[in-house]
């Protein structure tokens, strides 16, 4: 029987540690000697602070836990932070919800398609629009109004128990309409997506698409970024473009964006998903 019919699991590594001599002969090395076979490798030396960035995808009839074993001995000499996980594991994901649903409505579809792998067990809303298209995915729904600081607080105190109850990894804002709080934002540093309808900066406040024409704008962007307490200044993780011209009507503008939108959050989702946004300070290592 050929060897590759004999490998039953795939893992996916992810390492960061600082720059030195010898990083992926000793990773390699330890993949190796649980008889396993690099699918898939990526790498990135930032010279600015010094560290070194690897994504590798290993086939092997190891278990997750032997492999993890086999790369201990790197952990200790190089002093790296070090994951293993399954290839391919739907990453427990929350996604919050206002009137807009393009983008949930993108995402659930592309979920269900299996494109995007991730496992949404509740969406939870401000308004009760996206109630039936949750419904229709066989996802459950969950509506709570905010109409002052009080619902404010008792929604993200929801957030936070959904996140404990369902093991989520992963928090999506699929235009969300809300400011979180700067408590609610640490707890999910690094684990939380916001869709911008633009390319950050980019125009303020309310009908964008209205300000866009008014400007007479060339490109329609978006940005997905990670959520801070600095109001759309997070490390930015994927952004879109789409040309326009003068002919175009606001409304084919906000059409053009909501898909532009989508799109952005899709990818950025499914690169979250997979691991491969590794943390660099204010920026994020993308290993597309």
């Amino acid at each position: 029987m050929p060897m590759s019919t004999l490998r039953q699991s795939e893992f996916v590594v992810t390492l960061v540690c600082p720059d030195g001599p010898g990083i992926v002969h000793a990773v390699t090395g330890a993949v190796l000697s649980v008889d396993g076979n690099v699918t898939e490798s990526q790498q990135f030396v930032n010279a600015d602070n010094g560290h070194f960035y690897m994504r590798l995808q290993v086939q092997t009839d190891a278990s997750a836990d032997a492999l993890r074993e086999a790369l201990d001995s790197v952990v200790t000499r190089h002093k790296a932070d070090l994951s293993v996980d399954v290839a391919g594991r739907q990453c427990k994901t929350l996604i919050l919800a206002s009137k807009e649903e393009h983008c949930l409505g993108d995402l659930l579809f592309q979920r269900s398609s299996g494109n995007v792998p991730i496992d949404v067990p509740v969406v939870l809303a401000n308004h009760p629009n996206p109630g039936p298209l949750s419904q229709f995915y066989g996802v459950d729904f969950e509506y709570r109004p905010i109409g002052g600081a009080e619902d404010r607080d008792a929604f993200e105190r929801r957030v936070l128990e959904l996140v404990d109850a369902y093991d989520i990894e992963l928090v999506v804002l699929a235009r969300y309409m809300q400011i979180l709080s700067p408590e609610l934002c640490k707890k999910l540093a690094g684990r939380c997506i916001n869709i911008h309808h633009s390319f950050l900066p980019g125009f303020k406040g309310a009908n964008p698409y209205r300000q866009a024409h008014a400007r007479g704008v060339k490109q329609i962007g978006a940005t997905a970024h990670f959520v801070t307490a600095d109001l759309d200044e997070g490390p930015i993780i994927e952004q879109e473009v789409t040309r326009v011209d003068h002919t175009r009507s606001v409304d084919e503008l906000r059409a053009i964006g909501q898909d532009t939108e989508s799109r952005a959050l899709r990818q950025a989702v499914t690169w979250f998903a997979q691991s491969r946004v590794l943390l660099d300070g204010q920026r994020k290592i993308i290993f597309p």
